[in-house]
Order: structure tokens, then sequence, then C-alpha cells
């Protein structure tokens, strides 16, 4: 494109997914290409990407691949589908966590994925889902880290625990309510707590009455993400008919090239059509909003000093 190069941040991106070594629901299709993936983000703009760690194990590997690249960094938490993770030794578990942000002060850039999922109650109770996530508000505290939250049909008893937390809300500098497909009135509870951005997808773009409620969101509050390799804007989309950035893809896995995208899994380079989605959405300059949600992000994770690079 013609103008200002557009720069971006993906504050969600589940690189740890097997499917970016090429394995799918546990057969391998094709070789690991994450290399080539990152290539392609940072060809199409991207300066940092978050990468989104739901367990220790996710963080660990999150770790490795953050200590190869300076634009890579991570979250530290637990995503609420695996708090049974902290059932047999809650104290253990939590200090595990705890000794991971020590260690990497300058990689971990918020406490995350946390919150609550009552979609998928199968994976862990709703009572052990609210207790370890306000357990983790603790770590956000204590090392005043922003928080990346997860809120899937629970917004009653997300918002009591936040209000009940205000403080520790507070002394950590906020976070960002990811992946938000919510309600209008959800996202005005969200907002008028304060400190808290919106974290934006393909998934939130699915629906004409999610393009309504994006139309009516404030700029300076949200952030954009592409929550691969989930959630991207697919032809059935609200969104999609906003989409100009168009990338070549391959329908079978087991087709992969090096030059092109598999059909069905999201990449990081997939954040410019979330972004074009969203001013066509609100009939707003592209550019603009771009620099804003931009700005956004480095206010949050990267504190306001590096907005001058």
């Amino acid at each position: 494109s013609f103008g200002m190069a557009m720069k971006y941040i993906d504050i969600g991106a589940n690189l740890t997914d097997p499917m970016f070594q090429g394995c799918y629901g546990g057969t391998q299709k094709h070789e690991p290409d994450l290399h080539i993936v990152l290539e392609r983000a940072w060809q199409q703009g991207l300066q940092k990407v978050i990468v989104t760690a739901g367990c220790l194990k996710d963080v660990d590997e999150a770790l490795e691949l953050a200590s190869k690249d300076e634009r890579i960094y991570t979250t530290v938490g637990t995503h609420p589908t695996r708090c049974e993770e902290f059932v047999p030794d809650p104290e253990g578990y939590y200090d595990q966590l705890r000794s991971r942000i020590k260690a990497n002060r300058t990689k971990v850039r918020a406490v995350g994925e946390c919150g609550l999922d009552y979609d998928r109650l199968h994976f862990c109770a709703q009572e052990t889902q609210r207790l370890y996530f306000e357990k983790q508000l603790d770590l956000a505290a204590e090392f005043k880290l922003p928080l990346f939250l997860h809120m899937r049909n629970a917004a009653e008893d997300f918002m009591g625990i936040l209000e009940r937390n205000r403080n520790k809300i507070e002394e950590c500098g906020g976070g960002v309510v990811h992946s938000f497909t919510g309600t209008l009135e959800e996202a005005q509870r969200i907002l008028a707590f304060g400190g808290l951005y919106i974290g934006l997808n393909g998934c939130s773009l699915k629906t004409d009455e999610n393009a309504e409620v994006v139309r009516k969101l404030p700029n300076d509050r949200i952030m954009l993400e592409t929550d691969c390799p989930w959630c991207g804007i697919r032809p059935s989309h609200a969104g999609h008919k906003h989409v100009t950035t168009k990338f070549p893809t391959v329908k079978k896995k087991e087709k992969w090239t090096a030059e092109s995208l598999i059909d069905g899994r999201c990449e990081p380079c997939q954040i410019s059509q979330v972004l074009e989605s969203i001013p066509g959405i609100k009939q707003e300059p592209k550019e603009q909003l771009a620099a804003l949600y931009y700005q956004n992000t480095l206010d949050l994770f990267f504190g306001t000093g590096e907005s001058k690079e």
C-alpha cells in the first residue's frame, strides 16, 4: 500500500500451538513452519507479537521462542479451562508462575491468559475457575503487569471479581479483555470499570450484531489481535467485505508451501485483515485507526516511552 506503512502489534498469538509445527489434531501434516509464519508477519508490518500462554508448559515454550527474537514477548498465566492445573498443589503452581515472571521481566508483558469461560465447563468447573482467576490478580499486582483477560458467557461473575479486586487492577495498570464477542452492554460495563481495553479479532467481527458492537466501541479502548491459529476472518463473516489484503492460500494442509497460508489456520500476518474490517465498519480512516490502536497497545503493554520509535 502507498503512503505510511502501517505498524501493528498482535496482542494475542497462540504461537505455541502445534499447528505451527505442522501438526493438526495429533497428526503431522507438513513440516514445522513457524519461522516462515513469523517472516510473513514481519513483512506485513508487525513490530511486536505477544504470545498467549495459558499454562506452565505454554509459558516455557513461549519464553523459549521469545528468547530468540527481540520482537516476541509473552504472557504468563493459566487459562480458565486449564485451572485444574492449580488444584493438586495451588501454592506450588502459583510459585512456578511467579518464578517465570521474576526470571523474565523484560519478556513477560502481561499476566494471562486468565479469566472465566462458562461455555467450556467440561474442562474446568466454575468454582475452580473463579478461585484461580482471582488468585492470578495477585501476580499482576505484585509485578505491576497488565492483565490479558478471557471472558466467555460469564460477564456477571467476571465483573464481580474485578470489582472486588479494584485495588489490584489499579495497582497493575489495567488490562485487555481479549477476543471480545460480547454484547454492547457487556462492553460498556468493561469500559465503565476503567483501565480496561477490548481486544478485537476475526471472531469479534463474525455477525452483524458483532459488527454493530464494534462500530460503537471507542477507538481509544481498542487493540488488535489475531488469536491465531484461531479466529481468522472467514468469507461468511460480517467483517469480510471490508478486507482488502489477500494472501495466497492452499485448501489442504498436505499441500503446504512456504508461500501460502493454510485455509483455516490463521496467522499473525492476518492482523492487517482485522484492521481493515474495523475502519470499514466504522467508516473511519484506516491509517488513523491503525496508529491509534498501535499507540493503545504501547501504552498498556510497553510503557509509553516506546511511542517515539
